[in-house]
């Protein structure tokens, strides 16, 4: 009676195993997650650091040391407080636009590819055309029309200019999903179009949109970076790449200041890096081809096809040797068969 109580517990416990097992969160997924959060947790420091970013503690360019971890930026103000306040600028444009640049591009790549015909041709059309523009030479230009640029407008500039590449891949597996039963199957019970996208569409191709959303904040982190360098970032408020045009401007580089470009050059590099560690790894958890172990599971699953295929060879050639682990049950029960059924 305990052996079969056991048996079925071990039978129980082991959905939960592999339920859990079914995350696939590998090393680089907390790795990344410790990298992005750290990152905010360094943004949000700002409002409980003692020195604030327009604060003046010294003069141009003072070098780490009397209660300054980190020196003085071209206008003496404390670097470290100048850092925590421009990464949480460029995190919030980031994800701004990552959400504009998402949204279009989904609704886009949604419509073409479940819609398909003539209307798919002219969406994927103009995809094209702005695929082929220069996204940067937009920015600038837009930029540059904007009277007073904010972190609002900017992120949104940068959130129509980097959807194409979105639509197309969401148009691609939209296509795919349109063709399936259950799509036939809402359309006959008459849903109508925004609810068969919204909810037998959607949810087949959510885990491109999620890896695209963390692509396009990384990447408008860097558009803002960029245009903030040649002057034409956000107005009156500070940004990793703001931090950077002053340090250019007033000769950083060339005076050996490094601690007024090196940090804003290493966050945005533990940003762009950790949100593409992050893309990777929610592929992994998302494409069962690419999860932890498959390789292990696929090679175990080859041994086991290759003990049977011997043990069937084997009792081909001598019919009276055990065919495998149940070999013992099967002589000690001869009035069943292999099947389990009465001979």
């Amino acid at each position: 009676m305990s052996t079969v109580n056991s048996s079925m517990a071990e039978e129980t416990a082991a959905p939960r195993a592999n339920t859990l097992r079914s995350f696939n969160l590998s090393a680089r997924f907390w790795v990344s997650l410790v990298i992005v959060a750290g990152v905010i947790l360094m943004s949000l420091a700002g409002f409980v650091y003692p020195t604030g970013p327009g604060e003046k503690v010294g003069s141009l360019y003072d070098p780490p040391g009397n209660g300054l971890l980190m020196g003085t930026d071209n206008f003496g103000h404390d670097v470290i407080a100048v850092l925590m306040a421009g990464t949480r600028t460029s995190l919030i444009i980031g994800l701004v636009a990552g959400i504009v640049a998402t949204t279009i591009g989904v609704g886009v790549g949604l419509l073409a590819g479940y819609v398909g015909g003539w209307f798919e041709e002219l969406l994927m059309g103009v995809t094209n055309v702005v695929l082929a523009i220069p996204a940067i030479v937009v920015l600038i230009l837009i930029s540059m029309s904007l009277p007073n640029s904010t972190i609002w407008s900017l992120a949104i500039v940068i959130g129509i200019t980097s959807w194409p590449w979105t639509a197309r891949a969401v148009r691609a597996q939209a296509s795919s999903v349109a063709t399936r039963e259950h799509i036939d199957v809402a359309r006959l019970s008459g849903v109508r179009l925004p609810g068969i996208l919204l909810k037998d569409v959607l949810p087949y191709i959510l885990s491109y949109a999620v890896m695209a959303f963390v692509l396009q904040v990384a990447g408008a982190i860097l558009a803002e970076a960029a245009l903030s360098m040649l002057g034409l970032g956000p107005s009156g408020v500070n940004s990793l790449g703001t931090q950077l045009h002053w340090a250019l401007a007033f000769q950083a580089v060339a005076s050996g200041a490094w601690w007024a470009f090196l940090p804003p050059t290493l966050v945005l590099t533990l940003i762009s890096f950790g949100f593409l560690l992050l893309q990777a790894s929610l592929d992994e958890v998302f494409n069962p081809r690419l999860r932890r172990g498959k390789r292990k599971q696929m090679k175990q699953a080859a041994a086991r096809r290759e003990e049977e295929a011997r043990l069937l060879a084997q009792q081909a050639v001598d019919p009276g040797a055990p065919a495998g682990p149940g070999a013992a049950s099967t002589h000690e029960h001869p009035e069943r068969s292999e099947a389990g059924d009465p001979v």
